[in-house]
């Protein structure tokens, strides 16, 4: 939308872009060289899932300068209920990238805990309530019953397909020499996930 047809950096009197989707981190950086300078760039990634957002209680984790974040702040207020600034244009980016990927390994995890859990006959409403007093407690475990992807499969137009589009943002910026493993395997289960019944 920024460039190609669209183009809306030309649009008159433009002067801050927002971005909430998430991206990868080095892309957005990058952009910075791409955009006019008269043009402010946040980043504003959010967190919270569908639930979240009709509730506006979602998790923004804004980076760029104070005096744009400041005024774009009731834009934020409109939809959220937390604001974590992460630090200048680029940060919230990276602190979406991370928490999603540990968002991916609680959900691939619980995933696996509920099957076994099947498997040797625990009932789930039970095993999720002790999760959620508990230290196994994670959102998505939590949030069970009321996050919509919890049960989906893999596809690529859904949210759990999204999480591995997140992984794959935090790995884009992983730092030099990182041990990447554990991530391309949490990606790896992700993808294999199935509808739980």
């Amino acid at each position: 939308m920024l460039f190609g047809r669209q183009n809306l950096l030309t649009a008159p009197g433009l002067t801050r872009v927002i971005l909430c989707s998430t991206l990868s981190p080095r892309y957005v950086r990058d952009l910075r060289d791409r955009v006019p300078g008269h043009v402010a760039l946040i980043d504003a990634p959010m967190s919270g899932a569908r639930i979240a957002a009709q509730e506006a209680r979602l998790s923004f984790m804004p980076g760029g300068d104070a005096t744009d974040l400041d005024a774009a702040q009731p834009l934020f207020d409109a939809m959220g209920a937390h604001f974590h600034r992460m630090g200048g244009y680029g940060a919230g980016m990276q602190a979406k990238v991370l928490n999603n990927l540990l968002a991916a390994s609680n959900t691939a995890m619980t995933r696996l805990v509920l099957d076994w859990a099947d498997a040797s006959g625990l009932e789930e409403d039970k095993l999720l309530a002790l999760i959620h007093t508990s230290s196994g407690q994670n959102w998505l475990a939590s949030g069970f019953e009321a996050i919509e992807f919890a049960r989906d499969g893999w596809a690529e137009d859904n949210t759990i397909g999204i999480l591995v589009k997140d992984v794959d943002s935090a790995l884009d910026a992983a730092p030099e020499g990182a041990d990447t493993a554990l991530p391309e395997t949490v990606r790896a289960a992700i993808r294999a996930l199935t509808r739980r019944g």
